[in-house]
């Protein structure tokens, strides 16, 4: 789902209150649910494990118009690399209705990058095909997949023509200057097989997924719009826009023909819908259950809610998990500890392009990918939640695994809880806390943590 209008954004200040997920759905994981936590190897040569790291959403709604953004995220893809980024995440690409003032959820051409006068503009509003091929290309040297946003619900931008079905007249006749995908009223609903599919968006012209030539042009022909996004263009995955507009065989199609990593936006709270239409279309889904049940949490100061399901509590394989996107980015102190908390648990973590460089601590940041990375794996046990703390276990898989304490009240705060570790040394790898306590023969020890804020233990 995205949102055409103009947003607003305000720079907030870092306050250190952490979110957290329980895990009461997940600890009883078995070693094979456990190997799933890598979601899926990349296909091209060189590359990292997507799922290893981290995903970079890299931009937001409204980014600097003028052509610079690919040169703007180019500059910054090696940075990323070095932190523990294994994939950027980049807006749809293609010429939209408004030319260089749209963020591409308006689409109107699949072929053109930035390379035909039409719309109002050569260049899309993040530059030229050019630019955007020596970002992938750089972005490959640094190690990184890149996921391209693929809006297939709507288009936007046609003339006007007849519909013989029920003698109306659509905005449905595109004929692209790249000379691709032309359109007609027949590739959209009302059509003589179908009148609508699962949903429409915005009122625009509502593709029609079961007409043969629409899944050849979108995904199954040679010179397909998928396949010339990975093999000319050079994406390695794909990001669905507004899935719910149609049916999820079609995301399933999509990804058994071109493969790469593939995650849908099912905008729905419920953690049960999104394990349906995950399991259904094969592929990851955004986590709006659990970023909606931190948002239950943080909002009205009781952890309890964070006993509540999600998706990565039902499949972790599946599950990429989020603070804010370019759609949500909703103001709230607990901002810095959401990371903490999606850094520390199952499920591929995105990071937002502007907390990240622009509106929290990168340094802390940072620390939390590498914690991510290096310490935050196996499955989950909860160990302790009330109003205002709450303590988890990953319990390790080829690493040691890690304890985390949030801590929502204005104090520290202590607590005995049960490790991974025997006789062991211990340290926050955070830094917030300085105690380096030794566990007890049966595991037990005492840990701390900060006010509003967060500690994460693990061997020393």
């Amino acid at each position: 789902m995205k949102t055409l209008q103009k947003k607003h954004w305000f720079l907030v200040p870092i306050i250190t209150v952490f979110l957290g997920c329980s895990a009461e759905l997940s600890e009883e994981l078995d070693v094979k649910s456990q190997e799933k936590e890598i979601i899926q190897a990349s296909a091209r040569p060189g590359l990292k494990p997507i799922g290893t790291g981290v995903m970079m959403q890299a931009f937001y709604w409204d980014v600097p118009a003028g052509g610079n953004w690919w040169n703007t995220v180019k500059g910054k893809v090696q940075d990323w690399s070095n932190a523990g980024m294994d994939a950027i995440w980049l807006p749809p690409a293609t010429k939209a209705q408004n030319g260089a003032l749209s963020m591409g959820y308006d689409p109107f051409d699949y072929f053109d990058f930035g390379k035909y006068n039409q719309m109002g503009s050569v260049e899309t509003r993040f530059g030229s095909e050019d630019e955007l091929k020596s970002l992938i290309s750089t972005a490959h040297g640094a190690q990184l997949s890149v996921i391209a946003d693929i809006v297939i619900n709507h288009n936007s931008g046609g003339q006007s023509e007849h519909n013989p079905v029920n003698n109306q007249s659509y905005w449905t006749k595109f004929t692209p200057l790249s000379g691709k995908f032309h359109r007609t009223y027949n590739d959209f609903h009302p059509n003589h097989n179908h009148t609508s599919d699962t949903g429409v968006f915005g009122g625009f012209p509502d593709l029609c997924h079961h007409q043969v030539r629409v899944q050849n042009e979108l995904w199954k022909n040679p010179e397909s719009v998928a396949k010339y996004y990975k093999n000319v263009m050079g994406f390695d995955g794909w990001r669905f826009d507004y899935v719910k507009g149609f049916e999820p065989w079609v995301v399933k199609d999509w990804k058994n023909e071109v493969g790469g990593f593939t995650v849908g936006e099912y905008w729905d709270g419920n953690a049960g819908t999104l394990d349906w239409w995950s399991g259904q279309a094969e592929a990851s889904a955004f986590d709006f259950a659990c970023y909606y049940r931190m948002k239950d949490a943080f909002d009205g100061n009781n952890l309890n809610k964070l006993n509540e399901d999600m998706l990565w509590k039902r499949n972790a394989s599946r599950a990429v998990t989020f603070v804010t996107n370019h759609d949500t980015n909703e103001i709230y102190g607990g901002k810095m500890l959401a990371y903490a908390y999606i850094l520390t648990h199952e499920g591929y973590p995105t990071m937002f392009y502007r907390d990240y460089e622009e509106w929290l601590n990168k340094e802390r940041l940072n620390n939390l990918i590498w914690i991510h990375n290096n310490l935050a794996g196996g499955s989950t046990t909860n160990l302790y939640t009330d109003n205002d703390e709450y303590i988890a276990r990953r319990n390790g898989h080829n690493n040691a695994g890690l304890v985390v304490y949030i801590n929502n009240a204005n104090h520290w705060q202590e607590r005995w809880i049960e490790t991974n570790w025997s006789n062991t040394r211990i340290k926050d790898y955070t830094g917030h806390s300085s105690w380096e306590p030794v566990t007890q023969g049966g595991k037990w020890v005492k840990i701390q943590v900060p006010p509003k804020s967060y500690s994460v233990w693990a061997p020393k």
